[in-house]
């Protein structure tokens, strides 16, 4: 049974989850309708039912973090002018909605029917396709990946075990956020890790994207340069050490060259010319008086 909760009654259990951060967000202009989810722990008999089901061994801290609550939903909105638009959203998906990212092959699907294992390629088994950084995971059974969080259609964020062997037990766990073309990126190396994160970066719209080469969009950046500008702004691109990967850097030289004109300086005289042409035409003409003399 789920119960909403509004307004400043943060307390207990609640308070702690959300590490105070309610609170910051009630201070801040223009935040409406903030609402947590509040839920019962999980059973152990559930979280060791999904192990074996998975052959997977949940991280300590996920695992204590089940055991406190079922999962965890906080949401808050902006008011702007008479319209509240729904903004932040920090989700953790209960045991029961931790589910594979990629699901066994039905007996009912056709046979050539393809599915994300056909992506997979070792040209592409580094993050974001490059040959730096831990390598991504992989969409077959190398790889057993649970979806955390479905960021709400801009991606997944994913708990994932990568090198695993079948039928062996998996043991270490990273969080990986998948986007939408399909690529992966390596987030933090352990739950807690990115239970921070998501709390610092107040649940804001694509956050995920600042640790991706390209970052979020424009209009998740201007929500952002709003209410958490500072963590937005220090983070750094992998691709532009710059952090300015952003930016427009079109050189209007180069790409419009056919129609940039140059003036073209005029020739001027030089002083030192005129003054020589100058002393000998005067020379000239004394001479010539003097021979009329």
């Amino acid at each position: 049974m789920e119960e909403t909760k509004e307004g400043t009654a943060f307390r207990g259990v609640a308070e702690r989850l959300t590490l105070g951060i309610a609170r910051i967000l009630e201070s801040m202009p223009g935040v409406v309708d903030l609402r947590f989810v509040e839920r019962e722990p999980a059973e152990k008999r559930c979280l060791l039912s999904w192990e074996q089901k998975n052959t997977c061994i949940l991280p300590e801290d996920l695992r204590d973090f089940y055991l406190t609550t079922d999962g965890f939903t906080l949401t808050w909105s902006v008011k702007l002018d008479s319209e509240c638009i729904p903004v932040g959203c920090m989700m953790i998906n209960s045991v029961a909605r931790l589910r594979p990212l990629v699901q066994p092959i039905s007996l009912f699907s056709l046979p050539n029917a393809p599915s994300l294992a056909d992506l997979d390629w070792e040209e592409n088994s580094t993050e974001g396709g490059s040959t730096s950084g831990p390598t991504a995971p992989h969409f077959d059974s190398r790889s057993r990946i649970f979806e955390l969080d479905s960021c709400g259609g801009n991606g997944k964020v994913c708990l994932v075990y990568r090198s695993c062997t079948q039928g062996v037990v998996a043991q270490q766990s990273e969080m990986w956020f998948l986007d939408r073309s399909l690529y992966w990126h390596f987030l933090t190396p352990t739950f807690t890790s990115y239970y921070r994160l998501m709390i610092t970066h107040l649940g804001l719209p694509e956050w995920q994207y600042a640790f991706t080469p390209y970052g979020p969009s424009p209009q998740a950046k201007q929500w952002a340069s709003l209410y958490q500008p500072l963590i937005f702004n220090r983070e750094v691109s992998p691709a532009d050490p710059a952090g300015d990967s952003h930016i427009n850097k079109l050189d209007p030289t180069k790409a419009f060259k056919g129609k940039v004109k140059t003036p073209v300086p005029k020739k001027k005289q030089s002083t030192q010319g005129s003054t020589g042409s100058t002393a000998k035409s005067q020379a000239s003409t004394g001479k010539q008086g003097g021979a009329k003399r």
